[in-house]
């Protein structure tokens, strides 16, 4: 297993566990209603696309009689999360495993829950991963699937540089997509949906210092991928690297405001 990581899986990984730091309510509260789904007696978790781990973790915590299979194809991401279990006090309980599921997925003892958190949209064949994901649970076992309907925002209208609406405009230039409606996937792949519950998040300042670093990171991110106007580019360079009031890190205006989506189904 080469666990080198490069800037690029660096970067992610940070973003993905501030996410899960900024949003831990969010996270504890679906980790909550998942578990209001099942009987009990969950021992077998899968974690399909875990990166480094935020969501196994969350699994691990919420239910403490289980085992959970974190699977990945990055290696760096594998390594990350198995130093954080360790930290975390529930090494013993964590599996890894570097396969892509985009190809066959694990063999062996059917699994009681499968967890796929912003995963099914980077798949080339999503339809054929929840066929698989249908087969690894056991009879009446459940499928978890969220996702992220936008990329967080995180200023107001007037950020109080250039032209109001900067950031609406800058995630309008990444033409972001927004993940589909998985409902019909899961009826095709065999399962019964049990829920499909849309959650609003809107985080109200001052913000949490995490909040800062997250916004930088999630702005960043929107800054190396804009193709967009040289005036609002110049804008957010000002925002993410000037040292003044209007810097992310020191502004208090700062929000949280996205929209996640969750489906529970059953294998029948």
């Amino acid at each position: 297993m080469n666990t080198h990581a490069s800037a690029a899986d660096i970067a992610m990984a940070e973003l993905l566990e501030l996410d899960a730091e900024v949003l831990q309510s969010h996270l504890t509260n679906l980790m909550g209603r998942l578990a209001t789904f099942t009987d009990g007696s969950t021992e077998r978790i899968l974690d399909a696309g875990s990166g480094p781990g935020t969501g196994t973790l969350a699994l691990a915590d919420h239910f403490p009689r289980a085992t959970v299979t974190a699977v990945d194809t990055s290696a760096p991401m594998l390594h990350r999360l198995v130093k954080r279990a360790l930290a975390h006090g529930v090494a013993d309980r964590i599996r890894t495993l570097e396969v892509d599921l985009d190809g066959p997925w694990p063999r062996g003892e059917p699994f009681d829950l499968v967890w796929a958190a912003a995963f099914l949209h980077h798949l080339k064949d999503p339809d054929r991963a929840l066929r698989h994901a249908f087969y690894s649970l056991r009879p009446r076992g459940l499928l978890a699937v969220t996702e992220m309907d936008f990329f967080p925002r995180f200023l107001p209208e007037d950020a109080g540089i250039g032209r109001p609406g900067l950031e609406a405009r800058l995630h309008a230039a990444t033409n972001t997509v927004p993940p589909p409606d998985w409902t019909g996937h899961l009826l095709r792949a065999g399962f019964a949906l049990e829920a499909r519950r849309p959650v609003t998040i809107d985080l109200p300042p001052p913000p949490a210092p995490a909040v800062h670093r997250y916004a930088q990171a999630c702005l960043t991110r929107l800054y190396q991928h804009a193709a967009t106007e040289p005036e609002d580019l110049a804008a957010l360079d000002t925002l993410l690297r000037g040292d003044g009031p209007l810097n992310i890190a020191n502004r208090d205006d700062l929000t949280v405001r996205t929209t996640r989506t969750t489906w529970v189904a059953r294998r029948p």
